[in-house]
């Protein structure tokens, strides 16, 4: 027994000393993978790791960069200025516009891609299910611009002998073109009335975005077993009852992981189709100012307000969004994990 012991302990002791032989053994073999992942790890060290340095600036004094990374600290100053101070008004307008436009494409915008990745997977000609699925991804290849510019001439409201774009005339005809303060809006634009904005800029988002997210479900679908859609109308089974049983079970794992990851984007929403789409029109900023653009006026980036900008108001800002995010993500884990089985990590 004892020969038995020394000789397993032999073996696990020579399996420890040759480890690093066979890494670099592995190594070798497959180097020209391993070159070919050098681009990606810079991408990451220079655009995802060497900015988190950064993050130290909302915890000093100073207004441009070069103070920024040589001046004194100054605590926790900013932080109780956005929680508390002067910018509390602004930060918390965002805070809660970015948490309500997120909420409005989970609820609204999550469930949509999956619908039509089922309506897809039940179109049996190849050609004209083809046609469809160009349709529905085309939106999300058109430039932001574009997609901006088509919505601001669908809202433009009327001036001289101009009638107004199409959804202006489409509220104008159910009596929605009535502004806060209860004039007609007839000189401006929907997106300049801030209850207009946020429908605007989710169905506009879905129409968008929902083609091409129904990607990873419709694979989803694909993957399922034939087999199991005859087993079940051999048994009778209706197409709900088959959708029911069959097709969203076998799609759980993948909506679970979507769905982890869509939380963890609930309150990443991009300044970039915010900014397009509200422009000069000052009111708007009520619904649709959010983290993002709040973090991109205090940069000194936009030029209207780059005399009003604090950098490390922008930068304590994003870092309390970020930690919210990353508690987001891991509590959704936990709970997919408890639940399904089904988790990232």
């Amino acid at each position: 027994m004892q020969k038995v012991v020394e000789r397993d302990q032999n073996v696990v002791n020579e399996v420890e000393r040759s480890k690093w032989k066979r890494v670099g053994l592995n190594l070798a073999k497959d180097w020209r993978l391993y070159v070919l992942l050098i681009p990606m790890l810079a991408f990451l060290v220079c655009f995802k790791y060497l900015p988190i340095y950064g993050i130290l600036t909302g915890f000093k004094w100073g207004d441009d960069a070069d103070v920024l990374y040589n001046s004194q600290w100054c605590g926790y100053k900013w932080l109780e200025n956005i929680f508390f101070g002067d910018s509390a008004p602004v930060f918390w307008r965002s805070f809660r516009n970015t948490f309500v436009n997120s909420m409005y494409g989970l609820v609204v915008g999550f469930p949509i891609p999956i619908f039509l990745a089922l309506l897809f997977s039940e179109v049996k000609a190849l050609g004209y299910r083809s046609f469809l699925q160009v349709c529905a991804y085309l939106p999300h290849f058109v430039s932001l611009v574009v997609i901006t510019s088509i919505i601001g001439l669908w809202c433009e409201g009327e001036h001289g002998s101009y009638d107004g774009g199409m959804l202006y005339q489409a509220m104008k005809s159910i009596g929605w073109t009535v502004a806060d303060d209860g004039a007609t809006v007839n000189t401006a634009t929907l997106l300049s009335q801030p209850k207009f904005f946020r429908p605007i800029y989710q169905i506009s988002g879905i129409w968008e975005g929902a083609g091409y997210g129904s990607i990873v479900y419709f694979a989803a679908v694909l993957a399922i077993s034939p087999t199991s859609y005859e087993a079940a109308r051999i048994d009778g089974a209706s197409k709900m009852q088959q959708i029911r049983y069959i097709t969203m079970p076998g799609m759980a794992p993948t909506l679970s992981i979507m769905l982890i990851t869509r939380i963890g984007h609930i309150l990443t929403v991009g300044y970039e189709k915010v900014i397009l789409l509200i422009g000069d029109k000052e009111k708007a900023w009520e619904t649709g100012d959010i983290i993002s653009t709040l973090v991109y006026r205090m940069s000194g980036r936009d030029s209207a307000t780059a005399g009003d900008a604090i950098p490390q108001i922008g930068i304590v800002a994003d870092l309390f969004n970020g930690i919210i995010a990353m508690c987001l993500v891991l509590g959704a884990n936990a709970i997919s994990r408890r639940v399904s089985s089904t988790s990232l990590f």
